[in-house]
């Protein structure tokens, strides 16, 4: 039998977790809002997904009938032969890679001790969404791909890099094996021996940068705000007495109602004009279509070939739009995004791709490791 003191003191401590328990307050409209836009695009990620998946799945059984129905064609002595001309050829692609592969790496190195210097400022983190961040991290990523694509590659510095920003790039595959200098510190910090060849980018600026110089360090602010923080990077330049430029953009086009630029169309456009050394050209190969003004880009008979995805950016709605600079990243990355781990996997296929020289297969040993190199 039960002590009813026991009893009476159980009921008590009940009655008391109920009374701390607090009612979960209801989502306002705009999280409502900001919610069903996140699931939405989810979905549609994971939609496009699925199909690339069975995209691939088809053109690779396709492939696989048509080997085998040229295979039936022949007689064994030609079959034995145009299996080893197969093979020979993916031979030959696998050498060409790993050459390319560690011409790569080697240019990257080199880029640490005489390419151009810019910062990627990520001292930010505090001001930013949790999906802010993840859009940032994910433009730093098509940043180190552009770059470790280009035949002159920058010595590209990640600054301020913690807290959920370095948990964030963490989770980006291969982020560890990246050919750049992570700091936890602020530039400021990690960079004060140099602080008179700070140069901070910001389009709230006076002066216009016309020409890069090699012993100057650019740097770009690592922020997502939807401008919510006017004359931040500006401010922060002047208080920390340091230089601050704009880049020439009026002076070679128009930008239309959509004004803000990624950090990874700022760093490409720098990238661009290194290679170039013409700043037109720069603009025109960055900034998408539907930033620029659209009779401007007529008159001029330019035509963008830039990072923008325009089927997924024409699939959004207004409203995804006008809503959210995510959007730039998230639907406009889609393709960079995949194209960024596309190469990656080739690279680690150099090492593991299986030569079959049964010629009943033209699959590809895939280790898992999509790192970004």
């Amino acid at each position: 039998m039960a002590d009813p003191g026991e009893e009476s003191l159980t009921t008590a401590s009940t009655n008391e977790a109920e009374t701390n328990q607090k009612p979960t307050p209801a989502l306002t409209k705009t999280a409502q809002k900001k919610l069903l836009k996140q699931e939405r695009l989810a979905a549609r990620k994971a939609e496009k997904k699925a199909a690339e998946k069975r995209r691939k799945a088809e053109h690779k059984e396709q492939r696989r009938l048509e080997w085998d129905e040229k295979l039936e064609a022949l007689s064994p002595e030609e079959k034995a032969k145009l299996i080893e001309s197969k093979n020979e050829a993916r031979r030959e692609r696998i050498k060409r890679e790993k050459e390319e592969h560690w011409m790569k790496i080697e240019r990257l190195k080199k880029a640490t001790e005489v390419g151009q210097k810019v910062v990627l400022d990520l001292d930010f983190g505090h001001l930013m969404t949790a999906s802010e961040i993840q859009s940032l991290s994910q433009q730093i990523m098509y940043c180190y791909a552009a770059n470790s694509r280009s035949a002159n590659p920058t010595h590209l510095w990640l600054t301020g890099c913690t807290g959920e920003m370095e948990a964030r790039l963490q989770n980006v595959p291969g982020f560890n094996n990246w050919i750049i200098e992570k700091e936890n510190r602020p530039y400021i910090e990690a960079l004060k021996d140099q602080k008179e060849n700070l140069v901070y980018l910001t389009a709230d600026a006076e002066d216009v940068l016309e020409e890069l110089d090699l012993k100057s360090i650019y740097i770009i602010g690592g922020l997502v705000d939807r401008n919510r923080y006017k004359r931040i990077t500006m401010d922060k330049a002047t208080e920390q007495g340091i230089k601050a430029a704009k880049l020439p953009i009026g002076n070679y086009l128009k930008m239309s109602s959509s004004q803000v630029l990624t950090v990874n169309q700022v760093f490409e456009i720098m990238l661009n004009f290194i290679e170039s050394r013409d700043w037109k050209s720069a603009f025109f190969k960055a900034i998408p279509q539907r930033k620029r003004d659209g009779a401007e880009a007529e008159i001029l008979g330019e035509e963008n070939n830039g990072t923008a995805d325009e089927a997924d950016v024409a699939a959004l709605t207004e409203d995804d739009k006008k809503e959210d600079l995510e959007g730039d990243v998230v639907e406009e990355g889609y393709a960079s995004k995949k194209q960024c781990i596309r190469e990656s996997e080739d690279a680690e296929n150099i090492a593991s791709e299986d030569i079959d020289t049964t010629g009943n297969n033209f699959s590809v040993i895939d280790n898992g490791n999509k790192e970004l190199l």
